[in-house]
């Protein structure tokens, strides 16, 4: 898995956006708010996304209805996964990662991990 190139990541960001299912036209129609751009342009992007695995799509009718595969979330989580799993030190990874974070973020990691362990351990007794 790579991170989304210019206009992927923009088609990405407002089907992450949206609750319900969108048609090429219908993401179209949100571009063009901000740019021209060609609905073949976004049709291919979007067929793009959908080989790659980040789209699914019904038919309905003659158009496809997109939904994303995955939480803009869960993306970023598997985004990381994939550089820790890459790197030759993952200490040294995680390190230099949590060095950029601020103390509320440290916090709020810190909180997480305590309730991820808790988790677990309830999971691991009802086994």
């Amino acid at each position: 898995m790579r991170d989304f190139g210019g206009l992927e990541a923009q088609i990405m960001q407002r089907m992450w956006e949206r609750s319900d299912p969108a048609s090429v036209r219908d993401v179209l129609e949100e571009l063009q708010e901000e740019r021209p751009i060609a609905y073949t342009t976004v049709m291919t992007v979007m067929d793009n996304l959908h080989r790659k695995g980040h789209l699914t799509r019904t038919q309905e009718g003659r158009a496809y209805l997109y939904t994303a595969v995955r939480s803009r979330d869960e993306h970023h989580a598997l985004l990381m996964a994939e550089v820790l799993e890459a790197s030759a030190d993952r200490s040294g990874t995680l390190l230099s990662f949590l060095g950029r974070m601020s103390a509320e973020e440290i916090q709020d990691l810190r909180r997480l991990l305590t309730q991820t362990g808790r988790r677990r351990a309830r999971q691991s007794r009802r086994r």
